[in-house]
């Protein structure tokens, strides 16, 4: 009599129990595609706000790097009369101020290109210290500026910011 009772119940229950279950599962499964579907439309808006501020953040690195390149840093600092001391404090004061202008772009680059636009910078100081060092006291600042070029133009290895423009390029490939 109990047995017959039970299997009446389930007899009613497991078809029910059965359909909750292929419900629920095919309600939870077509929530989580929508759910997939507006984080994919979310990303898809921020990319195309996010974008143009990006590729902003590289322009402006490019022109940061081109500008503390010893060519144009050198051109746009010298002035007639001046020591190899103040051009050498006027070099660096200028790359130091070029690199706080742009300080806020690091958070669009990647790690490994901020890095290497860091680098860049100390060693371009580090060079301009090194040339300043071999001239003898009493230098002008046109023995230094021709020092810092004949640097680069009697060692093989490329001018720094050269490289880091490159990694600049191929991420902008990547991201466009």
């Amino acid at each position: 009599m109990v047995l017959t009772y039970l299997l009446e119940i389930l007899k009613y229950t497991l078809p029910s129990l059965i359909t909750f279950l292929t419900a629920y599962f095919i309600l939870k499964v077509f929530l989580e595609a929508e759910h997939e579907k507006k984080q994919l439309e979310v990303r898809i808006e921020n990319f195309k706000t996010a974008l143009p501020i990006r590729l902003q953040a590289y322009e402006r690195l490019a022109l940061f790097l081109e500008r503390i390149s010893p060519n144009s840093l050198i051109h746009r600092v010298n002035r007639s009369g001046m020591s190899a001391l103040d051009m050498q404090l006027e070099l660096i004061s200028n790359i130091r101020l070029e690199f706080e202008h742009n300080l806020a772009q690091q958070i669009y680059v990647s790690g490994p290109a901020w890095v290497q636009i860091i680098q860049v910078k100390e060693e371009i100081v580090s060079i301009i210290n090194r040339c300043a060092l071999d001239l003898p006291e009493g230098s002008s600042g046109k023995d230094l500026s021709r020092r810092i070029l004949e640097y680069f133009i009697h060692n093989e290895q490329a001018i720094p910011t050269q490289s880091a423009l490159d990694t600049l390029k191929n991420e902008v490939k990547k991201i466009y």
